[in-house]
């Protein structure tokens, strides 16, 4: 549906501007902002590249299994069905940890393996739709109450280092870049609020309380 959407501003724009006589307009700006797209790719490599690197140091100090062991009662809270010590917990907890330390792509690993293993999970117990038989008949497979869960606290993503914003901000002139982060904070603190009360009455009517 988005390529139909873009792909139909494009058409409308390259419309106007062929009947307005801009057509030299657009044909510039089309060479201008495909440079300081490639600009931007280059950037946002280095930034990322730093960040993701300082995580993985901190990885190997052991300093994300710290965070990871420390998430475990709040990922219990939020997900009681998912036994404890199952691998898609880690991965949960290192979602986390990279979505507040801003690194959403970085996370990304991390999310698609959380929702393999909860995959996994519902195959174990042998949910409808997740045995391969009831797969194919039904043409795919229904989201868990814990992937749906998951899935709403990572688009919540709670961030203390919004780093995506900061660098896009001191790419394009911004005087104080690093004054998102306050905004940041508040906004991704009352989305991650709003998700952990909606996963919870979603979870509590399933069980009847």
């Amino acid at each position: 549906m988005l390529n139909y959407i873009w792909a139909g501003m494009l058409l409308v724009g390259i419309l106007y501007a062929l009947f307005t006589g801009n057509m030299e307009a657009v044909s510039n700006a089309c060479l201008e902002y495909a440079e300081s797209a490639v600009t931007l790719c280059i950037t946002m490599a280095g930034a990322m590249a730093l960040w993701v690197g300082l995580m993985e140091i901190a990885g190997q100090a052991g300093l994300i299994d710290k965070f990871t062991a420390k998430l475990q009662p709040f990922i219990s809270f939020l997900f009681p069905d998912v036994p404890a010590g199952h691998p898609a917990r880690g991965f949960i907890a290192t979602n986390l940890v990279a979505n507040i330390l801003g690194l959403g792509w970085a996370c990304t690993p991390a999310g698609l393996k959380a929702m393999e293993e909860l995959a996994k999970l519902e195959e174990e117990r042998g949910t409808p739709g997740y045995d391969k038989g009831d797969g194919e008949k039904k043409g795919g497979r229904a989201a868990s109450d814990a992937m749906c869960g998951f899935l709403i606290l990572n688009i919540s993503s709670l961030q203390l280092i919004p780093v995506n914003m900061i660098v896009y901000r001191s790419k394009y002139g911004s005087l104080n870049p690093s004054g998102i982060i306050l905004p940041a904070i508040l906004a991704t603190c009352c989305s991650t609020l709003a998700g952990i009360i909606y996963i919870k009455l979603r979870y509590g009517r399933k069980s009847g309380c």
